[in-house]
């Protein structure tokens, strides 16, 4: 893979930027249309819950239906891609997120879409992950652990959602910014990792702070740093990376809504205006607290701003380990 640089990410990221808003003509939506936001992920899950609540949100700001239609498949491929091809006319959205739209698109070379098919909506919400150890690692704080991952002998194993996720690659970066070896091991879902630290097979996992709060409270588990800017409101004990001394390892997982590019200034305005009014629904307050997550509502260039955070991020540690999928 060739060198990847800043400037590189917002070459990349422009035509997602600018292409949403070329079309020649405003299509607005009528309120007998139905919108249909597709979840790239199974029925079931936190994420696919949060949007069906947000699209109730949407429906009554717009006074017309907004349904939630999940599409899983291929690591987010099969429903971004049908996005992708929808028409430009507002009534098909994408619950998109990091992997499904910036890791895939930084890593896979055979993508039946990319970034410029998009034009962002909003964004919705966004999560930290935690640095969370078994709590019989000789390591009570950021300090401690780095010296105990020095000490070893053989590298610290971290529990992964497999290769290219956001996980996989925080591992590598967190790895190389304090200096250790590290080893990825995958599973199939954040439970299966977590059982794993439980049982001391694995050392670290970087699972969201919701999914191993309870754990830290029995005492099984402990959180030794969020990835947030800012420490979490329920966790005010728990320091960030940054505070920590690892400002490189401030990162976050993200939600937001994305339309086919080409879909006009003023439906992409007001569904932008829509889903910042459901988000501010205090069910939906609620619900962000439960999962561990923070709403981050505004126009629509703060996703495009997202994406190319994104990229400058996550893209030089995947050209550094030449990383790619199929």
């Amino acid at each position: 893979m060739t060198k990847f640089s800043r400037r590189r990410a917002a070459t990349l990221l422009a035509g997602a930027i600018v292409a949403p808003f070329a079309a020649p003509a405003i299509v607005s939506a009528r309120s007998s249309q139905t919108i249909f936001i597709i979840v790239p992920y199974a029925s079931g899950g936190s994420i696919d819950s949060l949007i069906r609540s947000i699209a109730k949100g949407m429906s009554e700001a717009l006074d017309q239906p907004v349904l939630v239609d999940n599409k899983p498949g291929a690591n987010g491929i099969v429903g971004s891609q049908y996005v992708a091809r929808a028409p430009k006319d507002g009534t098909v959205l994408l619950a998109g997120g990091t992997g499904p739209i910036s890791l895939n698109v930084l890593l896979r070379k055979a993508l039946p879409y990319k970034l410029a098919d998009f034009a962002s909506v909003a964004m919705l919400c966004n999560g930290p992950l935690s640095l969370t150890v078994n709590a019989k690692m000789p390591a009570t704080d950021m300090k401690g652990f780095v010296a105990y991952a020095k000490s070893r002998d053989k590298p610290l194993f971290y529990a992964t959602l497999g290769p290219g996720s956001v996980t996989h690659l925080f591992g590598l970066m967190m790895g190389k910014s304090m200096g250790f070896a590290v080893t990825d091991v995958a599973y199939r879902n954040n439970p299966a990792s977590i059982m794993e630290l439980l049982s001391g097979e694995c050392d670290l996992n970087f699972a969201t702070p919701a999914a191993v709060v309870e754990h830290v409270k029995s005492g099984q588990l402990r959180l030794l740093a969020v990835s947030s800017d800012k420490r979490m409101p329920n966790l005010p004990d728990v320091p960030t990376f940054a505070e920590s001394g690892y400002p490189e390892l401030s990162a976050s997982f993200w939600t937001a809504l994305h339309a086919p590019a080409g879909t006009p200034r003023e439906t992409i305005e007001r569904l932008n205006t829509a889903a910042n009014a459901a988000m501010q629904k205090p069910e939906i307050a609620k619900q962000l607290e439960t999962d561990g997550l923070q709403a981050d509502t505004g126009a629509p260039q703060l996703l495009d701003s997202q994406l190319i955070k994104d990229a400058a991020l996550w893209g030089p540690v995947i050209t550094a380990q030449h990383i790619a999928l199929e």
